[in-house]
C-alpha cells in the first residue's frame, strides 16, 4: 500500500488511514448511532491485515470507549499500527462535554488515553478543537513537554485556520493538521492547503467522503431513517436542498466509479488524495465488509480528465443549489 511523510516526521503513512469516530458508539452528543463492538474490532483488524498501517481516533470518541476498543484490537500488533488521538474535548459525570487546553487537563487527558490504548506512547496526538481560544498557547506547550519526556512521538492539530497555527508554530513544530476535506467541503484550499504546503505540514483529510454522504449508498428514505443520536440528522448536507444536489451528484460520479471496478466513495476518496498536499485521507468504517470497499481506495489514482470531469459535475450541483 502506498505510503507518504507526513511532514516533517518520520512517520510514514498509507493513504487512508482507519477513522474510529463512529465505532464510539451510541449515547453521546456527536454519535453515529448503536455499534456492535465486535464488528469494530473485525473491522480494525481487517484494516490492518489489508495494510492500513495508522488509526485515527479521540478521547470524546464515545467517551473514551472508541480508544478503549482500539486498544483492544491492536493487542499484539501494536509495532504495525501508528497511533493517533486527540485532546481539548473533556467530559464530566452527565457526559456534558466542554472545552479544556489547560495544561493540568492535555496532560491529564494523554494519561487516560495512554491507558484506554494500552500502549506506552502516542505516534500523533492532536489538539481536537482550538475553541479554548486563550489557551492554545498554553495546551501546545503541554503537548510539547509530553514529546521531551517520551510519552508522545509527534504533535498536530485538528481544525486550525492559518492564524492560529501562526500562534504556536514558533513553540514547537506542527507534525500535521487534521481538517475536513471532500468535494462538498473545500474551504481548506485558499489559504491554508497553501501554508501547510510552505511550512511542510502534514495534512490528513477527515471526512472524505463527507460522513458517508459520498458513498453512493445514501437515499432520502435511508437519512430519514437515520437513528435519533446520528449526528448527521442535524447536518445541513443531509437536508434539503443540500441533499437533493449532492445526491444528485453521486449520481453524476457513479459511471466514473464504474469505469474503475469501484465504487462512488472510491472516487471520493481518491480525489481527496488526489491534492499532493493531502498526506492521507482518514475513512471510517463500522465493518470487515466496508473495510474490504475501502482498500480499494488505495491504489486508485483519477486522471487529470477525470478530476476535471469531477469538476463539471461539482459545478453543476453549485449551479443546482443557488
Amino acid at each position: 500500500m502506498i505510503t507518504k511523510q507526513l511532514g516533517q516526521s518520520d512517520l510514514h503513512l498509507t493513504t487512508i488511514g482507519f477513522g474510529a469516530w463512529a465505532i464510539g458508539g451510541g449515547d453521546w452528543a456527536y454519535a453515529w448511532g448503536p455499534q456492535d463492538d465486535q464488528d469494530s474490532l473485525a473491522a480494525i483488524r481487517r484494516a490492518l491485515d489489508a495494510g492500513v498501517n495508522w488509526i485515527d481516533t479521540a478521547a470524546v470518541y464515545g467517551l473514551g470507549h472508541s480508544e478503549e476498543i482500539v486498544g483492544k484490537a491492536i493487542a499484539g500488533r501494536r509495532g504495525e499500527v501508528t497511533l493517533a488521538t486527540k485532546c481539548s474535548l473533556v467530559w464530566d459525570g452527565g457526559r456534558q462535554i466542554r472545552d479544556d487546553l489547560s495544561a493540568k487537563s492535555v496532560r491529564r487527558e494523554c494519561e487516560a488515553s495512554l491507558r484506554r490504548l494500552n500502549t506506552d506512547v502516542i505516534d500523533l496526538y492532536q489538539i481536537h478543537w482550538p475553541t479554548d481560544q486563550e489557551r492554545i498557547e498554553e495546551g501546545w506547550a503541554e503537548m510539547a513537554r509530553l514529546v521531551e519526556e517520551g510519552k508522545v512521538r509527534h504533535i498536530g492539530v485538528s481544525n486550525f485556520n492559518v492564524e492560529q497555527m501562526e500562534r504556536i508554530r514558533p513553540i514547537h513544530p506542527i507534525a500535521s493538521l487534521q481538517p475536513p476535506y471532500s468535494m462538498l467541503r473545500r474551504g481548506i484550499e485558499d489559504e491554508i492547503l497553501p501554508y501547510c504546503a510552505e511550512h511542510e505540514i502534514g495534512v490528513l483529510a477527515y471526512s472524505p467522503m463527507l460522513s458517508g454522504l459520498l458513498t453512493g449508498k445514501y437515499t432520502p428514505e435511508r437519512i430519514a431513517a437515520l437513528p435519533e443520536d446520528d449526528w448527521r440528522r442535524r447536518n445541513k448536507e443531509f437536508q434539503p436542498p443540500h441533499l437533493d444536489a449532492n445526491l444528485a451528484l453521486v449520481d453524476g460520479l457513479r459511471p466514473l466509479a464504474e469505469r474503475h471496478g469501484g465504487t462512488v466513495g472510491n472516487i471520493a476518496v481518491a480525489w481527496v488524495n488526489a491534492n499532493p498536499v493531502v498526506t492521507s485521507a482518514i475513512v471510517g468504517a463500522r465493518s470487515a465488509a466496508q473495510v474490504a470497499e475501502i482498500v480499494q481506495t488505495a491504489e486508485l489514482t483519477l486522471s487529470p480528465d477525470e478530476l476535471t470531469e469531477v469538476q463539471r459535475l461539482l459545478d453543476r450541483r453549485t449551479t443546482s443549489i443557488s
